[in-house]
């Protein structure tokens, strides 16, 4: 059974920053493009950024770009998003997904993953 677990959120005040995690209970890890997405109160659920299966092809949305990075580690089945500069509006659950793929290129495609992880709470304070 696919499980991913994400961590890391929590209350920051604007201008912080927080880094989360998603560990992977997959196999062929490496075989999985990941990508990050969020969902605010009362807002549909968006891309924030993706990542191809080694690490070297990234994606993100406009919002982020520059103080966002996402990143992986195949070795140890987890994948990372370091977010800097955090603002209000980036305040939302943030979700980890996983897509068993032959292709090699991030998606920003909510369809195209199949496996969700819980979510975790950010919240930042103005």
């Amino acid at each position: 059974q696919v499980q991913l677990v994400e961590s890391g959120g929590g209350l920051v005040q604007a201008g912080g920053s927080l880094r989360l995690s998603c560990v992977a209970s997959l196999r062929s890890f490496s075989s999985y493009r990941l990508g990050w997405f969020r969902q605010a109160p009362g807002k549909e659920r968006e891309f924030v950024a993706a990542i191809n299966r080694n690490g070297a092809s990234t994606l993100y949305t406009e919002s982020v770009k520059g103080r966002f990075t996402v990143s992986r580690d195949n070795s140890k089945n987890t994948m990372f998003l370091q977010m800097n500069s955090l603002k209000p509006e980036d305040s939302a659950v943030y979700y980890c997904a996983a897509d068993f793929s032959v292709i090699n290129l991030p998606s920003t495609s909510q369809t195209e993953y199949h496996n969700w992880g819980q979510g975790t709470q950010v919240t930042v304070s103005s």
